[in-house]
């Protein structure tokens, strides 16, 4: 691939800098890193670089948006040692990711819709409840670990267990100690229950069930979700923005 490049016009460091807000500085600290292929030196000793070294920077600069910058090192190391389908692996792993996260949003989105209208009669229910002075354990202020678990189809092991990973924080009945699931602890229950049973592991909804306590709730969650929906989008975009820019330099690279 270096014979391939080192055709056309010569180019500085500063040439390439210029182009993307960049020192020569970064640009030589690229090139030793293996993102740009080796340049060629002048007779002062001077780095000489080409068009298609031009191309390799706009290819990774592009990649690093949607892949990261590990990754997107790693495809152009890959791409100049002539290694492509390593590289071509590597993109393959930033598509797949971003296909999971997609997964992972709509069965969020699914959860929390199904979720939201028994989440709020539980608490408008809860709130009468108390003012009519319900106590622990009656059917709104609070379900003891047995009758939830049968509610769920689980067993009061398994909300052990999610309590423990911190998925389900039930609160105590201050006279027997037993634990007590207001509204809110028989909310994240019905979440965790509804995702584990997506195929979704503890560690992966823990960080979603702290999301729904920080924002007092479902509904206040939407604009969220609306943010993550944008984000993955971009991330599309970004990956075909940088699969354009790859292309343009394997072009270049096999003439």
């Amino acid at each position: 691939m270096e014979q391939n490049l080192q055709r056309g016009r010569k180019l500085r460091p500063v040439d390439l800098a210029r182009a993307h807000g960049l020192s020569t500085q970064a640009v030589r600290n690229y090139e030793e890193a293996g993102i740009l292929p080796p340049a060629a030196r002048g007779e002062n000793g001077y780095r000489v670089y080409t068009p298609g070294h031009a191309l390799a920077l706009a290819a990774f600069l592009a990649l690093v948006p949607g892949h990261g910058h590990a990754t997107a090192t790693a495809v152009m190391r890959a791409v100049n040692r002539n290694a492509a389908d390593e590289a071509f692996r590597l993109i393959d792993l930033s598509h797949a990711q971003l296909a999971e996260d997609r997964r992972t949003l709509e069965a969020v989105e699914r959860a929390l819709r199904d979720l939201a209208p028994a989440a709020k009669a539980e608490e408008a229910a809860e709130a009468e409840d108390r003012k009519a002075g319900g106590g622990p354990g009656s059917r709104f202020s609070g379900r003891f670990i047995g009758p939830l678990a049968r509610e769920l189809g689980v067993r009061p092991a398994t909300l052990r267990k999610w309590e423990a990973a911190g998925l389900v924080r039930p609160l105590r009945d201050p006279l027997t100690g037993y634990r007590v699931y207001d509204a809110a602890a028989v909310r994240d229950a019905r979440l965790t229950h509804q995702l584990r049973r997506g195929g979704y592991l503890l560690e992966q909804i823990a960080p979603l069930a702290e999301q729904v306590r920080a924002a007092g709730g479902v509904e206040p969650l939407e604009a969220a979700l609306g943010a993550w929906r944008a984000r993955l989008s971009a991330r599309g975009r970004a990956l075909l923005a940088g699969a354009a820019e790859l292309e343009a330099y394997l072009r270049e690279a096999v003439k």
